[in-house]
């Protein structure tokens, strides 16, 4: 039996997302998304290194600017949910500054958009026919 090439339950591509303050970011996703959190490496401030969580098939590694050639950069994460409306209102609620309100436009998918703590946009978005 040939070893895998990547660990196990880990999606083939996963977003890389450098942001400023990643325990608010996991935290914002744990409770919007119900994000399980994986792996985590802290420095010895306390700036996470690297961290992993997992929203249902995917995995997300994120970290802090720890290092000046690794700075926070805006990243856009599109993200299928179950209802669209519930999600973006959650992530309201959880600290996230709206975007785009979701409305259905000539895609089958109804979408929305916000933008978490650390500065990451989620573009929130069910299939609605």
């Amino acid at each position: 039996m040939n070893p895998s090439y990547k660990p196990a339950g880990t999606t083939t591509v996963s977003p890389y997302l450098i942001v400023n303050g990643a325990d608010a970011t996991i935290a914002f996703l744990k409770l919007v998304f119900g994000a399980q959190e994986l792996r985590r490496f802290p420095d010895q401030s306390g700036k996470l290194k690297h961290a992993e969580v997992r929203i249902e098939d995917t995995v997300i590694m994120l970290a802090d600017p720890v290092l000046p050639d690794w700075p926070a950069i805006p990243a856009h994460v599109h993200i299928y949910v179950r209802d669209v409306d519930a999600t973006y209102r959650k992530a309201l609620d959880a600290g996230a500054v709206s975007v785009q309100e979701p409305v259905k436009k000539q895609d089958e998918d109804k979408r929305g958009g916000v933008k978490d703590p650390g500065g990451v946009t989620w573009w929130i978005a069910t299939k609605v026919e």
